[in-house]
């Protein structure tokens, strides 16, 4: 099986969405069933079903070495990346298994962009950061190419503060500029799907709010998962929470569901003594 790759030469923007209201009729992007992840023998994952709604921000809430980070990375397959890892069960992505050995590794990855905790620009000029991975992915004529940096940067609310110094080094910038970068760089190949392990984990408070505002704003036109420590984040962010933990030493999700009713009417012990704070 193939996943098709192609970018659009036309502009894109941004979802308008500012609300963490669940989506109306809400469709399965990825549907994950019964997924289990080990690295060696140490299983760090099992047994994880859960649908991710397209155009919804779904965040995964729980304590450190639940498993979360490693679940994300199974989701466009940065688990291939390490030879000891062992991924069973099924990730449906519009209908197709993404674990299957036929995928194309590359276009899923494109398809699927991934944000880390760490901001990790290029260590080239802050054009070459977007440029590079556009003509990799065959987009070949130049005024395109400069079209489409200029719309994700301002996407991102990078334009204004960059526009003079695109051929200064992407390095330079502030730790929440350099965020910002990067999920432009994501966005500039026009994927369907985000992930995100903790983008605002290392900003500053006010970088970090800007980083919050910007991920507010992908709701609708991108299907986001984020990992996140902080629980008024996702209250704020998100529109599905799923809340992970550990059990004899392997990360389980304990609950799902619509963000709202999780932290107000969690169904399960732990979730309510996790939100409480009683518990992790």
């Amino acid at each position: 099986m193939t996943l098709t790759s192609s970018i659009n030469t036309r502009p894109y923007t941004l979802g308008s969405m500012n609300t963490g209201e669940p989506c109306c009729e809400p469709i399965a992007h990825l549907q994950v069933q019964n997924l289990s992840l080990a690295y060696g023998q140490k299983t760090v994952l099992d047994g994880v079903s859960l649908d991710i709604y397209k155009g919804c921000i779904t965040a995964l809430i729980g304590p450190s070495g639940c498993g979360k980070t490693s679940f994300l990375s199974a989701l466009n397959r940065l688990t291939d990346l390490s030879a000891s890892t062992r991924v069973r069960g099924s990730v449906l992505f519009d209908g197709e298994d993404l674990l299957s050995d036929k995928v194309d590794v590359l276009t899923l990855r494109r398809r699927i962009g991934m944000i880390f905790q760490k901001p990790n620009p290029f260590p080239l000029s802050i054009r070459r950061n977007l440029d590079l991975p556009l003509k990799e992915h065959g987009v070949n004529d130049r005024k395109i190419r400069a079209q489409k940096i200029e719309t994700a940067l301002r996407d991102v609310g990078l334009w204004d503060e960059v526009a003079d110094r695109l051929d200064s080094s992407a390095l330079a910038l502030s730790g929440g500029q350099q965020q910002r970068l990067c999920i432009a760089r994501a966005l500039v190949l026009e994927p369907e799907i985000l992930l995100m392990d903790e983008p605002c984990s290392a900003l500053d408070p006010i970088s970090s709010a800007v980083v919050e505002a910007l991920i507010i704003r992908l709701r609708g036109q991108y299907t986001v998962v984020i990992v996140t420590h902080n629980l008024a984040q996702a209250r704020r962010v998100a529109n599905y929470a799923a809340f992970f933990w550990m059990k004899e030493r392997v990360g389980k999700l304990i609950e799902f569901g619509q963000c709202q009713n999780l932290f107000e009417k969690p169904n399960h012990q732990l979730t309510a003594a996790y939100i409480s704070g009683t518990q992790g």
